[in-house]
């Protein structure tokens, strides 16, 4: 694109460009100065810099400056330039780094990414973490962040810790529970599961570690991330999954939901297969309160149909439950000497509270026994109506 065609772009789609800064003095002057050269629609929010950034941001009369009395994290930064280019009536914003490792010349690689796409959409710069230069803490941490963004939305990227992104700012969550580094996992996270795709677009990075300055703390930041992963990763498993699961049942036909959502996915028929027999295994498994985190984690790391798991779980559905406590009482009894005589007694929780290890031994007797048989049929069925070229 030519420099007229970006200014354009930008004027049309409505977009400002937010620099959050902290104690950046060396760079900052490169970086605001280098987005000027494509637009002066700039908001910088100074997160309390104890440098010199106050007197070089009033070299810049003709931008936005946000000067917070204290630092209070990224997060809070950029939520503050987020409030601030709404109110200002801006739809998209394109956040940029001012510790000089983000090539302002990037920007039209944004614009041009965005003019192509027929819905809103949130964009992040894939940087080359395997060039010379990068730190190996920092590559790391961007293989770990992309794992546990595709588990908690199902989204592949390659870069998913990249802070020169393209927000659209009425489409991301309005309130956020993070003040800092882990903001930019949360926000993310957040916008993919209010169903707004999330794309990588092809961005330089430098790092210079005469000029960088650096506020990430490995220990303390590392914590928080994790914390809030494990947060996202329940949502994911209680909430979200079962939401999705659910939407995409009421928007089809019945036999439509079986072609395309279980038929038609991915894996093969014995993939398939081995799903439902994991989600019968587990439905039935004396796991209760944990059969959804269980089935669909274990989906994951074998690579399995979650679709299929999670469905195949709700076989111990409100109705079956008696026959699966006294079926497994019964299969438990000759392994401890218990009471088989169940069909005398009331079937309820206390009878498992007095009865518990039969109880146990007996149910994983019978997942075992129904979840295999479960697969063979699955196996035979799936091969039958949707046989594979071999």
């Amino acid at each position: 694109m030519s420099l007229a065609e970006v200014q354009n772009a930008i004027s049309e789609k409505k977009i400002c460009v937010l620099i959050p800064t902290y104690n950046n003095e060396k760079t900052l002057n490169r970086v605001i100065d280098g987005v000027l050269n494509y637009t002066g629609s700039i908001i910088v929010v100074n997160d309390g810099s104890t440098d010199s950034t106050p007197q070089i941001l009033t070299q810049y009369p003709q931008i936005t400056i946000i000067s917070l009395p204290e630092n209070k994290g990224k997060g809070n930064a950029l939520k503050t330039g987020f409030r601030e280019a709404k109110k200002s009536g801006y739809d998209y914003a394109i956040t940029i780094d001012s510790d000089g490792q983000h090539y302002p010349d990037d920007i039209p690689v944004f614009a041009e990414a965005l003019l192509q796409e027929k819905e809103e959409v949130l964009l992040i710069g894939n940087r080359n973490m395997s060039q010379d230069g990068i730190p190996k803490k920092s590559s790391f941490g961007n293989r770990f962040s992309n794992f546990w963004f595709w588990f908690e939305t199902g989204i592949k990227l390659q870069d998913t810790q990249s802070g020169y992104r393209l927000y659209p700012l009425h489409k991301i969550p309005k309130k956020y529970f993070t003040p800092k580094f882990e903001f930019e996992i949360e926000i993310i996270v957040r916008t993919a599961w209010r169903h707004v795709p999330v794309k990588n677009v092809p961005i330089k990075v430098l790092y210079d570690p005469a000029e960088r300055v650096s506020h990430f703390r490995p220990f303390k930041d590392f914590t928080r991330i994790s914390i809030l992963n494990t947060i996202l990763v329940t949502i994911t498993l209680f909430y979200i999954i079962p939401r999705n699961f659910l939407n995409n049942f009421k928007k089809k036909s019945f036999k439509k939901f079986i072609q395309e959502d279980v038929l038609e996915s991915d894996g093969s028929n014995r993939t398939k297969a081995f799903s439902i027999a994991l989600g019968v295994f587990i439905g039935l498994s004396p796991f209760w309160g944990f059969q959804t985190l269980l089935v669909i984690s274990l989906s994951v790391l074998f690579k399995l149909n979650k679709v299929l798991a999670f469905v195949a779980s709700n076989v111990s559905l409100p109705p079956f439950i008696p026959f699966i406590i006294a079926a497994s009482l019964f299969l438990g009894a000759p392994f401890v000497s218990g009471n088989s005589d169940i069909l005398s007694q009331d079937l309820n929780f206390e009878l498992i509270k007095n009865n518990l290890l039969q109880y146990i031994i007996g149910s994983f007797i019978l997942s075992t026994s129904l979840s295999a048989l479960a697969g063979v049929a699955s196996f035979l069925f799936l091969n039958k109506v949707s046989p594979e070229n071999n």
